[in-house]
């Protein structure tokens, strides 16, 4: 009978273990919570939203750390999603690394994930399978597919690069596209720039709506030419003074 009143005394044990465990836990949640509400929010603790010790409504500096999802308002400091998504409704100055990086403010830092997005102006460093912003971008995008709506200033390199607005800089890619005015280097299979391109070009094909400049390629195509074209085909829309040449073609 020794042993069954052993296993009582271990049992009771236990569970007053358990009970002082399950205590310290609500007195840390407790002291946390009275530390949030005086406004220093140092520390994100989440599973998911809404499932996170500090709500979506207010803001983080410090550390975040998730497993699948966490929503704040601005963030500054170091965010990790382990299995998942890191989102700001507001701005963000520091690290993000997850999955995804959805941010829908100003970015000042280092987005890490397969997916990265930037709703208004990123400033610094976009790495991933597929890295967005939709305002303007100051920094490098690097990934299979790097998209920017807004002015880019930086380095784009990837195997789909797009910029829509204004272009400063250099792409390095399979593909490289510009849609507004861009100015520097494009080295790529294909480089494509919808408006004025003022630097080198240099790949299979080069085609710029106006080029001044320096085309490189085995086919190199323009409607008007201020420079020098060499290549197998060259093709100056604007025919002064001539519009195709092997070679060489040039006009200034």
């Amino acid at each position: 009978m020794h042993w069954a009143t052993g296993a009582e005394t271990i049992v009771k044990k236990e569970g007053g273990m358990g009970k002082r465990l399950f205590l310290a836990v609500i007195i840390v949640l407790v002291m946390a919570g009275v530390v949030f509400a005086q406004g220093t929010k140092p520390l994100q603790l989440s599973v998911f939203n809404p499932i996170q010790m500090v709500p979506e409504d207010e803001s983080i500096k410090g550390v975040s750390l998730d497993l699948f999802y966490t929503v704040n308002m601005d963030f500054t400091g170091f965010g990790l999603s382990f299995l998942g998504v890191n989102q700001a409704n507001g701005d963000v100055r520091g690290v993000q690394w997850g999955l995804g990086n959805w941010d829908k403010g100003y970015v000042y830092g280092w987005q890490e994930g397969i997916v990265n997005y930037a709703r208004d102006r990123f400033v610094g460093f976009q790495d991933g399978f597929v890295n967005i912003t939709e305002g303007d971008f100051t920094g490098v995008q690097n990934g299979l597919v790097n998209w920017t709506e807004g002015f880019f200033h930086g380095w784009q390199n990837g195997a789909f690069n797009y910029t829509a607005g204004r272009f400063i800089g250099f792409q390095h890619g399979l593909i490289n596209m510009t849609k507004g005015q861009a100015s520097g280097f494009g080295l790529g299979a294909v480089n494509y720039s919808d408006g004025l391109f003022t630097g080198f070009q240099w790949g299979v094909f080069n085609y710029a709506a106006e080029m001044h400049g320096f085309q490189l390629g085995l086919v190199n195509w323009t409607r008007s030419l201020n420079g020098i074209q060499v290549g197998l085909g060259n093709y100056n829309g604007n025919k002064r003074p001539l519009q195709f040449m092997i070679i060489a073609n040039w006009s200034f």
